[in-house]
């Protein structure tokens, strides 16, 4: 794994060495927080009046798609969406040690100016785990974070970028494995950690990288709707890879508001359940 583009220590981490954190954080380790389990526009979408998006029942309210792991060495943030701030808030997180990117699109990519704190509780810039094109997207869509003439210290989202492919590496005390996955004609990844695999934005999984996703305790699987999509897996699609891949559970992400979650739920096969914001599942 290269570490690309490190950004120098700035002197305001001395300066806030000697300074007390008093960070208020809720402990996890050794679980998977289901940070988001909506699709791009979330749920409930803008002006909409359907069952789902009008529901009562909070599991219907779905943010931006994200997980959080307590690793043996810290917290790993999958993907930073728009909603992050809100997500870490509602779930107590107070410290994000990495971030582990999916991929560049916005609604996984677009909340990273709000990993700014970070820096502060840590003493050093964040580091950022991301493919090659992930990078170039994070530097173009976020120059201002790597100028030669930054604003005050804070001003920025300062982070430390180290590249990834689909090779194995260590990140946070755990080996993490990369999944090439298919979403429409990009690619992207999903992360095995242990017998917990993550595969969200997913059109379609290449044969190696099924064979990585043999033996799990949880599979964590794209199902955006009922009906075929051009970049993910219809629900059909996501329970027929499941009863091939036979995780002993499977709970599905990235859903819209066509998923209403008692409806739905009480469809599914045994072993099979949809995700919500806030469930907790442990790492083994």
């Amino acid at each position: 794994m290269a570490l690309s583009g490190s950004v120098p220590r700035h002197p305001i981490f001395d300066i806030m060495a000697g300074v007390e954190r008093q960070i208020r954080s809720i402990e996890f380790p050794g679980e998977l927080i289901f940070l988001g389990t909506g699709t791009s526009v979330g749920v409930p979408a803008i002006g909409c009046a359907c069952a789902t998006c009008t529901s009562e029942n909070p599991r219907n309210k779905r943010t931006r798609c994200s997980v959080a792991l307590g690793l043996p060495e810290g917290n790993l943030l999958i993907d930073t969406t728009p909603d992050m701030r809100l997500q870490l808030l509602r779930e107590g997180i107070g410290v994000i040690h990495s971030v582990l990117y999916t991929h560049e699109h916005a609604d996984h990519l677009f909340g990273l100016d709000d990993v700014r704190l970070f820096p502060f509780y840590l003493g050093h810039p964040l580091p950022v785990y991301c493919e090659e094109h992930v990078e170039r997207r994070i530097r173009h869509s976020f120059d201002y974070a790597f100028s030669d003439h930054p604003i005050h210290a804070g001003g920025v989202p300062s982070v430390d970028i180290r590249r990834v492919t689909t090779e194995e590496f260590d990140i946070l005390g755990a080996r993490c494995t990369p999944l090439r996955l298919l979403h429409g004609r990009f690619d992207v990844l999903g992360f095995r950690f242990g017998n917990v695999a993550y595969c969200t934005d997913t059109s379609a999984i290449p044969e190696a990288s099924m064979e990585k996703l043999q033996g799990l305790d949880v599979l964590i699987l794209d199902a955006l709707r009922d009906r075929p999509h051009p970049t993910h897996l219809a629900l059909e699609e996501s329970v027929a890879l499941a009863e091939k891949l036979r995780p002993k559970q499977t709970y599905f992400t990235h859903m819209c508001h066509e998923l209403e979650h008692e409806a739905t739920g009480a469809q599914l096969p045994s072993g099979m359940e949809l995700a919500y914001d806030g469930l907790r599942v442990p790492l083994t």
